[in-house]
Protein backbone atom coordinates (compact mmCIF):
# COMPACT_ATOMS: atom_id res chain seq x y z
CA UNK A 1 0.00 0.00 0.00
CA UNK A 2 1.44 3.36 -1.02
CA UNK A 3 1.63 6.25 0.93
CA UNK A 4 -0.80 8.10 -1.64
CA UNK A 5 -1.85 12.23 -1.51
CA UNK A 6 -5.82 12.13 -1.52
CA UNK A 7 -7.84 14.90 -3.02
CA UNK A 8 -11.31 14.11 -1.46
CA UNK A 9 -13.99 15.04 -3.59
CA UNK A 10 -17.03 14.90 -2.18
CA UNK A 11 -17.36 16.52 1.96
CA UNK A 12 -19.33 18.60 3.86
CA UNK A 13 -19.04 21.51 6.46
CA UNK A 14 -22.25 23.22 8.73
CA UNK A 15 -22.20 25.69 11.14
CA UNK A 16 -25.75 24.76 13.09
CA UNK A 17 -25.05 28.18 14.99
CA UNK A 18 -24.98 30.40 11.68
CA UNK A 19 -27.60 31.82 9.69
CA UNK A 20 -27.91 29.05 7.66
CA UNK A 21 -30.70 26.57 8.22
CA UNK A 22 -30.52 22.93 7.08
CA UNK A 23 -33.61 21.32 8.19
CA UNK A 24 -32.76 17.87 8.04
CA UNK A 25 -30.27 18.52 9.97
CA UNK A 26 -32.51 20.75 12.60
CA UNK A 27 -35.77 20.10 12.59
CA UNK A 28 -38.09 17.56 14.30
CA UNK A 29 -38.39 15.07 13.44
CA UNK A 30 -35.30 13.87 11.85
CA UNK A 31 -36.10 12.57 8.19
CA UNK A 32 -35.95 8.57 7.07
CA UNK A 33 -32.34 8.00 6.93
CA UNK A 34 -30.30 5.56 4.47
CA UNK A 35 -27.80 5.09 7.01
CA UNK A 36 -30.61 4.84 10.16
CA UNK A 37 -30.08 7.20 12.94
CA UNK A 38 -28.38 9.65 12.76
CA UNK A 39 -28.32 12.10 15.72
CA UNK A 40 -24.47 12.43 15.86
CA UNK A 41 -24.34 14.52 13.19
CA UNK A 42 -27.05 17.32 14.30
CA UNK A 43 -24.15 19.48 14.99
CA UNK A 44 -21.86 22.11 13.49
CA UNK A 45 -19.38 20.05 11.35
CA UNK A 46 -16.34 22.73 10.71
CA UNK A 47 -12.61 23.44 9.33
CA UNK A 48 -11.36 21.90 12.67
CA UNK A 49 -13.26 19.08 12.91
CA UNK A 50 -12.60 17.73 9.44
CA UNK A 51 -9.09 18.64 9.72
CA UNK A 52 -9.17 16.27 13.29
CA UNK A 53 -10.91 13.53 11.25
CA UNK A 54 -8.29 13.81 8.72
CA UNK A 55 -5.14 13.63 10.45
CA UNK A 56 -4.00 10.69 9.29
CA UNK A 57 -4.27 10.69 5.81
CA UNK A 58 -2.76 13.11 3.09
CA UNK A 59 -5.49 15.21 2.27
CA UNK A 60 -3.82 17.97 -0.39
CA UNK A 61 -7.11 19.30 -1.46
CA UNK A 62 -11.34 18.68 -1.05
CA UNK A 63 -14.31 19.72 -2.68
CA UNK A 64 -17.08 21.01 -0.73
CA UNK A 65 -20.68 19.72 -1.83
CA UNK A 66 -24.10 21.52 -0.58
CA UNK A 67 -25.66 20.43 2.40
CA UNK A 68 -29.22 21.62 1.65
CA UNK A 69 -29.79 24.48 2.98
CA UNK A 70 -33.48 26.48 3.09
CA UNK A 71 -34.06 27.08 -0.72
CA UNK A 72 -33.59 30.71 -0.34
CA UNK A 73 -30.28 30.49 0.66
CA UNK A 74 -28.43 28.56 -2.16
CA UNK A 75 -26.39 30.85 -2.97
CA UNK A 76 -25.64 32.03 0.31
CA UNK A 77 -23.82 29.20 1.08
CA UNK A 78 -21.67 29.24 -1.61
CA UNK A 79 -20.45 32.59 -0.43
CA UNK A 80 -20.04 31.25 3.06
CA UNK A 81 -18.17 28.28 2.06
CA UNK A 82 -15.79 31.22 0.31
CA UNK A 83 -15.06 32.63 3.42
CA UNK A 84 -14.36 29.39 4.92
CA UNK A 85 -11.64 29.10 2.22
CA UNK A 86 -10.25 32.36 3.04
CA UNK A 87 -9.52 31.80 6.38
CA UNK A 88 -8.88 27.92 6.61
CA UNK A 89 -7.11 27.73 2.95
CA UNK A 90 -9.74 24.67 1.94
CA UNK A 91 -12.32 23.53 0.37
CA UNK A 92 -10.42 23.91 -2.89
CA UNK A 93 -13.42 23.91 -5.06
CA UNK A 94 -17.42 23.66 -4.26
CA UNK A 95 -20.73 22.14 -5.62
CA UNK A 96 -23.31 24.56 -5.76
CA UNK A 97 -27.43 23.90 -5.23
CA UNK A 98 -30.14 24.44 -7.59
CA UNK A 99 -33.70 23.62 -8.20
CA UNK A 100 -33.70 22.97 -11.84
CA UNK A 101 -37.94 23.35 -11.83
CA UNK A 102 -37.63 26.54 -9.75
CA UNK A 103 -38.68 29.76 -11.61
CA UNK A 104 -36.08 31.55 -10.46
CA UNK A 105 -33.02 28.88 -11.65
CA UNK A 106 -31.42 30.71 -13.82
CA UNK A 107 -30.48 33.86 -10.92
CA UNK A 108 -29.53 30.74 -8.85
CA UNK A 109 -27.04 29.74 -11.00
CA UNK A 110 -25.95 33.21 -12.10
CA UNK A 111 -25.74 34.08 -8.64
CA UNK A 112 -23.31 30.67 -7.79
CA UNK A 113 -21.08 30.98 -10.76
CA UNK A 114 -20.35 34.46 -9.59
CA UNK A 115 -18.06 32.67 -7.01
CA UNK A 116 -14.54 30.81 -8.69
CA UNK A 117 -14.38 27.86 -6.66
CA UNK A 118 -17.85 27.17 -8.28
CA UNK A 119 -17.89 24.35 -10.35
CA UNK A 120 -21.04 21.85 -10.05
CA UNK A 121 -24.72 21.90 -9.30
CA UNK A 122 -25.97 18.82 -7.50
CA UNK A 123 -29.96 18.95 -6.91
CA UNK A 124 -31.86 15.59 -6.04
CA UNK A 125 -34.21 14.49 -8.82
CA UNK A 126 -37.57 13.52 -8.03
CA UNK A 127 -37.45 9.24 -7.63
CA UNK A 128 -39.56 6.38 -7.60
CA UNK A 129 -39.10 3.80 -4.25
CA UNK A 130 -38.42 1.32 -6.77
CA UNK A 131 -37.67 0.82 -11.00
CA UNK A 132 -41.55 -0.65 -11.04
CA UNK A 133 -42.78 2.77 -9.78
CA UNK A 134 -40.76 4.95 -11.98
CA UNK A 135 -43.19 7.55 -14.39
CA UNK A 136 -41.79 8.73 -17.35
CA UNK A 137 -41.95 12.62 -16.86
CA UNK A 138 -42.62 12.93 -13.46
CA UNK A 139 -42.34 16.57 -12.18
CA UNK A 140 -39.00 16.83 -10.89
CA UNK A 141 -37.48 13.65 -12.85
CA UNK A 142 -34.89 13.66 -14.86
CA UNK A 143 -37.00 13.47 -17.57
CA UNK A 144 -39.46 16.13 -16.81
CA UNK A 145 -39.64 18.95 -19.32
CA UNK A 146 -39.45 21.94 -17.10
CA UNK A 147 -36.37 20.31 -15.18
CA UNK A 148 -34.11 19.59 -18.51
CA UNK A 149 -34.86 23.13 -19.26
CA UNK A 150 -33.16 24.27 -15.87
CA UNK A 151 -30.58 21.30 -16.13
CA UNK A 152 -29.43 22.89 -19.48
CA UNK A 153 -28.29 26.10 -18.47
CA UNK A 154 -25.55 24.38 -16.57
CA UNK A 155 -23.71 24.56 -19.91
CA UNK A 156 -24.15 27.97 -19.99
CA UNK A 157 -21.72 28.72 -16.68
CA UNK A 158 -19.56 26.07 -17.51
CA UNK A 159 -20.92 23.83 -14.75
CA UNK A 160 -21.16 20.46 -14.16
CA UNK A 161 -24.22 18.24 -12.29
CA UNK A 162 -23.53 16.17 -9.32
CA UNK A 163 -26.44 13.24 -9.49
CA UNK A 164 -27.52 11.43 -5.82
CA UNK A 165 -30.25 8.69 -7.45
CA UNK A 166 -31.10 5.18 -6.63
CA UNK A 167 -29.04 3.14 -9.18
CA UNK A 168 -32.85 1.78 -10.40
CA UNK A 169 -32.66 6.07 -12.20
CA UNK A 170 -29.41 5.40 -13.70
CA UNK A 171 -30.86 4.57 -17.15
CA UNK A 172 -32.65 7.70 -17.21
CA UNK A 173 -29.35 9.60 -16.05
CA UNK A 174 -28.37 7.85 -19.51
CA UNK A 175 -30.50 9.44 -21.68
CA UNK A 176 -29.82 12.61 -19.74
CA UNK A 177 -26.18 12.38 -20.48
CA UNK A 178 -26.99 11.25 -24.28
CA UNK A 179 -29.10 14.33 -24.45
CA UNK A 180 -27.08 16.74 -23.47
CA UNK A 181 -23.67 15.90 -24.35
CA UNK A 182 -21.68 18.80 -23.65
CA UNK A 183 -22.45 18.70 -19.71
CA UNK A 184 -20.66 16.04 -17.82
CA UNK A 185 -22.88 13.84 -15.03
CA UNK A 186 -21.12 12.77 -11.91
CA UNK A 187 -22.88 9.95 -10.15
CA UNK A 188 -22.54 10.51 -6.24
CA UNK A 189 -22.06 7.33 -3.68
CA UNK A 190 -21.33 4.88 -6.33
CA UNK A 191 -25.46 5.07 -7.04
CA UNK A 192 -26.46 3.81 -3.97
CA UNK A 193 -26.11 -0.05 -3.93
CA UNK A 194 -28.02 -0.33 -0.23
CA UNK A 195 -28.80 -3.76 -1.88
CA UNK A 196 -26.36 -6.08 -1.60
CA UNK A 197 -28.10 -9.54 -2.41
CA UNK A 198 -26.73 -10.99 -5.37
CA UNK A 199 -29.79 -9.96 -7.54
CA UNK A 200 -29.59 -6.39 -6.09
CA UNK A 201 -25.61 -5.99 -7.37
CA UNK A 202 -26.67 -7.23 -10.56
CA UNK A 203 -29.00 -4.98 -10.99
CA UNK A 204 -27.02 -2.21 -9.86
CA UNK A 205 -24.38 -3.13 -12.15
CA UNK A 206 -26.28 -3.52 -14.84
CA UNK A 207 -27.63 0.27 -14.41
CA UNK A 208 -23.90 1.52 -13.99
CA UNK A 209 -22.77 -0.20 -17.17
CA UNK A 210 -25.67 1.80 -18.77
CA UNK A 211 -24.57 5.01 -17.70
CA UNK A 212 -21.26 4.63 -17.80
CA UNK A 213 -21.38 3.75 -21.86
CA UNK A 214 -21.95 7.47 -22.18
CA UNK A 215 -18.62 9.29 -22.38
CA UNK A 216 -19.96 12.69 -20.26
CA UNK A 217 -19.96 10.47 -17.04
CA UNK A 218 -18.25 9.92 -13.92
CA UNK A 219 -18.14 8.01 -10.98
CA UNK A 220 -17.73 9.14 -6.91
CA UNK A 221 -16.73 5.79 -5.11
CA UNK A 222 -18.29 6.99 -1.31
CA UNK A 223 -21.42 6.24 0.31
CA UNK A 224 -20.97 2.70 0.67
CA UNK A 225 -21.62 2.35 4.09
CA UNK A 226 -24.42 0.11 5.28
CA UNK A 227 -26.97 0.58 7.95
CA UNK A 228 -26.07 -1.47 10.96
CA UNK A 229 -22.81 -3.25 9.79
CA UNK A 230 -19.18 -1.86 10.35
CA UNK A 231 -17.36 -0.58 7.34
CA UNK A 232 -15.48 -3.13 6.54
CA UNK A 233 -13.07 -4.05 3.30
CA UNK A 234 -14.34 -7.39 2.88
CA UNK A 235 -18.23 -5.83 2.68
CA UNK A 236 -17.61 -3.23 -0.10
CA UNK A 237 -14.77 -4.94 -2.16
CA UNK A 238 -16.75 -5.82 -4.69
CA UNK A 239 -18.57 -2.71 -5.43
CA UNK A 240 -15.45 -0.47 -5.41
CA UNK A 241 -13.98 -2.97 -7.87
CA UNK A 242 -17.18 -3.67 -9.84
CA UNK A 243 -17.35 0.46 -10.04
CA UNK A 244 -13.87 0.67 -11.22
CA UNK A 245 -14.27 -1.47 -13.80
CA UNK A 246 -17.60 -0.12 -15.20
CA UNK A 247 -16.29 3.07 -15.35
CA UNK A 248 -12.41 2.60 -15.55
CA UNK A 249 -9.77 3.96 -13.61
CA UNK A 250 -9.96 7.53 -15.30
CA UNK A 251 -13.62 8.13 -14.83
CA UNK A 252 -13.58 6.96 -10.76
CA UNK A 253 -13.16 9.42 -8.13
CA UNK A 254 -12.85 8.32 -3.96
CA UNK A 255 -14.48 10.60 -1.46
CA UNK A 256 -15.61 10.50 1.89
CA UNK A 257 -18.56 11.94 2.43
CA UNK A 258 -17.87 13.03 5.58
CA UNK A 259 -19.46 13.94 8.26
CA UNK A 260 -22.33 11.50 6.82
CA UNK A 261 -20.52 8.71 6.01
CA UNK A 262 -18.81 9.02 10.12
CA UNK A 263 -22.08 7.52 10.89
CA UNK A 264 -21.29 4.14 9.16
CA UNK A 265 -17.31 4.53 9.82
CA UNK A 266 -14.59 7.00 10.81
CA UNK A 267 -12.11 9.05 8.09
CA UNK A 268 -9.19 6.32 8.46
CA UNK A 269 -11.61 3.41 7.96
CA UNK A 270 -12.86 4.11 4.53
CA UNK A 271 -9.57 5.57 3.61
CA UNK A 272 -7.65 2.85 4.98
CA UNK A 273 -10.07 0.56 2.90
CA UNK A 274 -10.03 2.42 -0.23
CA UNK A 275 -6.40 1.86 -0.11
CA UNK A 276 -6.23 -1.99 0.73
CA UNK A 277 -8.60 -2.95 -1.88
CA UNK A 278 -6.82 -0.73 -4.61
CA UNK A 279 -3.23 -2.50 -3.42
CA UNK A 280 -2.82 -4.30 -6.55
CA UNK A 281 -3.38 -1.71 -9.01
CA UNK A 282 -0.09 0.30 -10.55
CA UNK A 283 0.75 3.27 -8.48
CA UNK A 284 -0.66 5.18 -11.60
CA UNK A 285 -3.61 4.18 -11.26
CA UNK A 286 -3.76 4.40 -7.77
CA UNK A 287 -2.89 8.17 -7.81
CA UNK A 288 -5.77 8.42 -10.55
CA UNK A 289 -8.18 7.33 -7.89
CA UNK A 290 -7.11 9.25 -5.26
CA UNK A 291 -6.08 12.53 -6.56
CA UNK A 292 -5.35 13.34 -10.50
CA UNK A 293 -8.97 12.69 -11.26
CA UNK A 294 -10.25 15.11 -9.02
CA UNK A 295 -7.72 17.41 -9.38
CA UNK A 296 -8.10 17.71 -13.30
CA UNK A 297 -12.60 17.53 -12.94
CA UNK A 298 -13.10 20.10 -10.39
CA UNK A 299 -9.82 22.07 -11.96
CA UNK A 300 -7.80 22.07 -8.79
CA UNK A 301 -4.48 23.77 -8.95
CA UNK A 302 -2.15 22.82 -6.15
Amino acid sequence: MIDIEIVDAHHHLWDLEGPLRRPWLEDEPPIPFRYGDYSAIRRSYLPSDYRRDTARQRVVATVHVETEVRRDQEVAETRWIHEIAERHAFPHACVGHAHFEADDVAAVLQGHAAYPLMRAIRQKPAAARSAAEIVTGAPGSMSDPVWRRGFARLAEHGLHYELQAPYWHLHEAAGLARDFPDIRIVLNHTGLPADRSAAGLAAWRQAMTAFAALPNTRVKISGIGQTGQPWTVEANRPVVLAAIEVFGVDRCLFASNFPVDSVSAGYDTIFDGFKAIVAHLPAMDQRKLFRDNALREYRIKL
